[in-house]
């Protein structure tokens, strides 16, 4: 009989053996939301000259005392340098993002000048040289301008753009092929018929995936022999990942893992002390093309399957675009909003709801069922409340761990 692991075991398993990040060059456009897989330099220097702040007048500040009259002897708008130098008693009509003209040092705004005709006289006093960007003063040609590892997301790419760079090396999704497997099941839109129920996990999973970086697949579903599992298996030669849903139990129509092993799959586990989700099972081999691929392999019940996806898909999901493995999990300190009974003997994970209390402290109420075919109670958590293996019972307000599964607290 195959030996019963823990969650911290099956973790570290899946850490040893989970597949390696594999990098494509992509369009800014698709790098969003990728990881960096290499230290990015610019390729140019922002700004790559002295640049106006505000709109106003070019000056020297030695002529900025209060009353002097200056005369405008061009303009530098934006895009347009001005092609001569600033002298004394001279000023150039400037704007936001213009070219700062050589002698001068400061930008006057508009605000503090009056405008005669083709001079101008300064009507405030000005302190300090003001209003200018010296070159470079965001970055310079060749300087690393983002790390490798870095989540590309809003301001990031903009400045990957800033720095000149329109494409960018970042971790490959990784293809995760999804099997479905009884003879029970027939898809959404169909009628079932009698002992039939309408496949639904494989399309939540699917949707997880795509959330945390993967290319989902759908193969369908496998009927309950070995050569039908096959059959879906060869659908997928370029898999990363593939994700059996079910058939993993020990009656005689459950072949999942024998479809494996026959294909060459090495086990590194195959079942874990979780409730819900002791049937989970991770295992290596290759593909009908020789590609090499990992197989997790999930239980058949939707709430179940759900749950570890959370726990161990997720992590080696992280781990092959190029994000800490141990960072896939948002763990937080919280306190039970209600009484609670005790535990058993596998660490346990319930589908529960998050809310801060007038405290600020997460408050965490567990849904009063927890059976793990049911779909509605999962719909509406944020959350899964970790009970330790053989905890008491805890009551109102005592201190627990909650897994959030929505970044809105």
């Amino acid at each position: 009989m195959a030996d019963l692991i823990s969650v911290a075991e099956a973790w570290a398993r899946l850490a040893a053996n989970a597949p390696p990040m594999r990098t494509e060059r992509v369009s800014l456009v698709e790098s969003a939301g990728r990881i960096l897989a290499e230290d990015l330099r610019a390729r140019v220097t922002q700004p790559p000259f002295a640049a106006s702040a505000m709109d106003g007048y070019a000056v020297r500040f030695a002529d900025m005392a209060p009353g002097a009259r200056l005369t405008v002897i061009g303009e530098s708008p934006a895009g347009a340098a001005f092609d001569g130098r600033v002298g004394p008693g001279e000023a150039v009509r400037i704007f936001t993002g213009g070219v700062v003209p050589p002698g001068a040092d400061h930008v006057i705004i508009q605000e503090d000048v009056a405008r005669d005709g083709g001079d101008i006289e300064v009507t405030a006093k000005q302190d300090a040289p003001a209003n200018i960007r010296t070159a470079g003063i965001d970055f310079s040609e060749g300087d690393v301008v983002l790390e490798a590892g870095t989540e590309l997301i809003g301001a990031r790419l903009a400045l990957a753009a800033a720095a000149n760079v329109a494409e960018l090396e970042v971790a490959r999704a990784p293809v995760v092929a999804i099997i479905t497997s009884g003879d029970e099941l027939v898809e959404p839109g169909t009628e079932p018929g009698p002992g039939q129920i309408v496949s639904s996990t494989g399309y939540g999973l699917a949707a997880l995936i795509v959330a945390w970086g993967g290319r989902a697949r759908m193969l369908g579903t496998a009927g309950d022999t070995v050569a039908s599992v096959h059959e879906r298996l060869d659908m997928a030669p370029d898999a990363d990942l593939i994700v059996p849903l079910g058939g993993a139990s020990v009656g005689d129509r459950d072949v999942m893992r024998e479809a494996f092993s026959a294909r060459g799959f090495n086990l590194f586990f195959e079942k874990i002390a979780v409730r819900p989700g002791k049937p989970t099972w991770f295992g290596q081999g290759s593909t009908n093309t020789g590609g090499d691929a990992r197989v997790l392999g999930l239980p058949g019940n939707p709430a179940s399957a759900l749950v570890c996806a959370h726990l161990f898909v997720k992590p080696l999901l992280w781990s092959a675009t190029g994000r800490p493995m141990e960072t896939a999990m948002r763990r937080l300190p919280a306190r039970l909003a209600q009484d609670i009974s005790g535990n058993g003997p596998r660490e346990t994970f319930l589908r529960a709801r998050a809310e801060a209390g007038e405290d600020g402290t997460l408050r965490v109420t567990p849904f009063p069922r927890q059976d793990s075919s049911l779909l509605t109670p999962f719909a509406a958590a944020n959350c899964l409340l970790r009970l330790a293996p053989d905890a008491g019972p805890a009551r109102a307000g005592a201190a627990c761990e909650a897994l959030l599964l929505e970044s809105g607290l």
